[in-house]
């Protein structure tokens, strides 16, 4: 019997799998591919939360079935992690469960709450998961351009008019993956007003809020009533380099945090007991290895901005994340992500995430993950220079690097 199954026919080819291949036939031929495409972070994890893991490891009654929950030192450890970032009192039994990364969180989630003939409310471009999640779990999407915060609030209510059912849940992400985007506490009232006023359930994805350039990021469960209607998913991955660990959280409204715990625990026992110990360990312990990974992600930033800047692609700031979202080269941008990402590994040897991948509305843009150090960014920036060139872009030639000012002889005491 040769029929595809119906959930698998309602999800297109996986766009980052062609770059992948490319990449990898690229390197079995000996070629340097500077990997700025996935996000996976490059960084060590801190070694603290390393010792927690192996000692834990070596209890001989740590080895069986875990809670599929969370056991309850790590949920009171994420309650009290959100009391002195946020300010929002959890209560861990209730309101925490804890997931085998944000991205299981999240299509559990979506698993537990949706269901055919749901309408849910996606931003586009977006985490391909927002989408495919509810879709794979039968629901259908109400895309909504997001280029910015703005755009998105704002286009809202046209998407609940001309949805049919009316919309059961919208999601949100700030900082944004991928468009690196960040809000203020004024734009989460203005969508638990909405919320609540078209009585819609909000899923809020906060993977990223400890990496961030500027103010720190808030969360939605800081508005007044947000638990009534919201609960946020967030992740050790990117915050402590656990991304392999695979342990997140889901947290607050009590009746989606009830649902989602018992559609996990038909499905898994739980993280492994020492792993979440050992993330315990990092949420209560020191947290300079966190303001320390966040100045490399900036160095690394600022590298990235100022080089490609200089190699002729204009890299828009980030505000926060790890990524940048990029838009194409203008005498490239006619082919779209795909086809540019293909060329640009191919031809520079620089790997990107294709928009197209996170929606329609990405196809334009690419995004660049900050998971390489400095030298290897701005080594990085020299081929995309080539490639332009090669190209037919015309570059702006490289400024001549400025001779050292003669150190001022000191000056002299005016008299009198």
């Amino acid at each position: 019997m040769m029929l595809d199954f119906h959930k698998i026919r309602r999800l297109p080819p996986y766009v980052f799998e062609q770059v992948n291949v490319t990449k990898a036939g690229l390197r079995a031929n000996g070629a340097d591919v500077i990997d700025l495409g996935m996000g996976n972070p490059d960084l060590p994890t801190p070694p603290h939360i390393v010792e927690k893991l192996c000692e834990t490891a070596r209890k001989p009654d740590v080895h069986g079935y875990s809670a599929s929950r969370g056991i309850p030192g790590l949920r009171r450890a994420l309650a009290a992690y959100y009391d002195r970032r946020f300010g929002v009192k959890l209560d861990p039994m209730k309101e925490v469960v804890v997931t085998l990364g944000s991205k299981e969180g999240f299509a559990n989630l979506a698993q537990a709450i949706s269901a055919p003939g749901d309408t849910i409310i996606v931003p586009n471009p977006s985490y391909p998961l927002h989408s495919f999640g509810f879709i794979m779990a039968g629901a259908s999407i109400r895309s909504v351009e997001a280029h910015s915060p703005e755009q998105y609030l704002s286009n809202l209510g046209r998407a609940v008019r001309h949805s049919i059912p009316a919309p059961t849940a919208m999601v949100v992400c700030y900082p944004a993956n991928p468009t690196a985007q960040v809000v203020d506490l004024d734009f989460y009232k203005e969508v638990v007003k909405f919320a609540k006023k078209h009585e819609i359930w909000v899923l809020s994805d906060l993977a990223y809020t400890e990496i961030y350039y500027g103010d720190p990021p808030p969360s939605i469960l800081q508005v007044e009533g947000a638990k009534d209607i919201a609960v946020e998913v967030t992740s050790m991955s990117k915050t402590y380099a656990m991304a392999g660990w695979r342990v997140g959280f889901a947290a607050g409204n009590e009746r989606l945090i009830g649902a989602l715990a018992r559609v996990k625990s038909y499905l898994d026992y739980g993280a492994f007991t020492p792993v979440q110990v050992a993330a315990a360990a990092a949420l209560n312990g020191p947290q300079d290895c966190v303001d320390e990974q966040r100045e490399i992600y900036r160095t690394r930033r600022n590298a990235m901005v100022e080089s490609f800047s200089r190699a002729g692609w204009e890299i828009p700031e980030p505000k926060a994340s790890m990524f940048a979202w990029a838009p194409i080269p203008e005498p490239f941008k006619e082919m779209g992500s795909l086809e540019f990402s293909l060329r640009l590994i191919k031809e520079a040897h620089v790997a990107v995430a294709p928009g197209a991948g996170f929606g329609e509305h990405g196809d334009n843009y690419v995004r660049l993950a900050l998971v390489e150090n400095e030298q290897r960014i701005r080594q990085a920036a020299r081929n995309v220079r080539k490639f332009l060139e090669v190209n037919g872009v015309k570059v702006k030639p490289e400024k001549e690097p400025k001779a050292p000012k003669a150190e001022a002889a000191p000056a002299r005491k005016v008299a009198g």
